[in-house]
């Protein structure tokens, strides 16, 4: 039997459809490459302290679903050692809006953001609430040609499930692009729905929630990069 593929997920577990599916998205994903992968959620208030010796042991992290968590320290805490260890990292939903929050706060040391008392629930001129809400919606979104994302889903027009109201703001994608956190996949007015740090091997965060479509007969693409990406990183580190 192939050794496990342990995945950490950052997030507050309460059984809600969003954290259902994660669970049941990492076990089709799993059969299709043939991979024993095991799954543990974190709560963030419990990485508030000693988080590398809390996520260190897994193979691959990914920030669920369910903002406002119980510490968005935590959540910060976690998305900032997955980046600057280069583990892979999948953020979807809540976790797109706090990957892009500690990327501007820890690289681009935006002092607004890095003030203890900025309010990531709240809009700001970062997230801010979408001109339509996404709840329950499947929308368009389009990929960029020549990309890792175009590689992994093998076309440039997608169709992707959302069930948020918060967004990055249009006006700051320009400057997450030219530093390096690159927009990848844009929704039908141009705004960012698929990010992704192209320095790490497997660093993406998508405002859509990819498990919310992936089925044991056709597990989501994105989510099969991710695992065998973290396959690869077990390996890796073994040698």
């Amino acid at each position: 039997m192939n050794s496990i593929i342990k995945i950490g997920i950052i997030g507050d577990y309460d059984g809600r459809p969003s954290h259902l599916a994660t669970d049941d998205a990492l076990k089709h994903c799993a059969a299709k490459l043939g991979l024993a992968v095991e799954s543990k959620w974190l709560s963030t208030d419990i990485l508030e302290e000693g988080v590398e010796q809390k996520l260190s042991g897994f193979d691959g992290l990914w920030c669920a679903p369910g903002s406002p968590y119980k510490s968005m320290i935590g959540a910060i805490n976690a998305i900032r050692f997955a980046r600057e260890n280069n583990y892979p990292f999948i953020g979807t939903c809540g976790g797109f809006q706090h990957a892009v929050i500690e990327y501007a706060r820890n690289v681009l040391q935006i002092k607004s953001i890095q003030d203890v008392e900025f309010d990531p629930y709240s809009p700001n001129m970062f997230i801010t609430a979408l001109s339509c809400s996404l709840i329950g919606q499947e929308r368009h979104i389009t990929i960029a040609n020549n990309s890792k994302m175009h590689d992994i889903y093998g076309t440039t027009e997608i169709e992707e499930k959302y069930n948020c109201n918060f967004g990055l703001n249009k006006d700051f994608q320009t400057k997450l692009d030219q530093n390096g956190f690159n927009i990848m996949g844009t929704d039908e007015e141009g705004e960012a729905r698929i990010v992704v740090l192209k320095e790490n091997n497997f660093f993406v965060a998508t405002l859509f929630q990819p498990q919310l479509s992936s089925t044991y007969e056709i597990p989501h693409p994105l989510i099969l990069a991710y695992l065998s990406c973290a396959q690869d990183f077990k390996i890796a580190d073994k040698i």
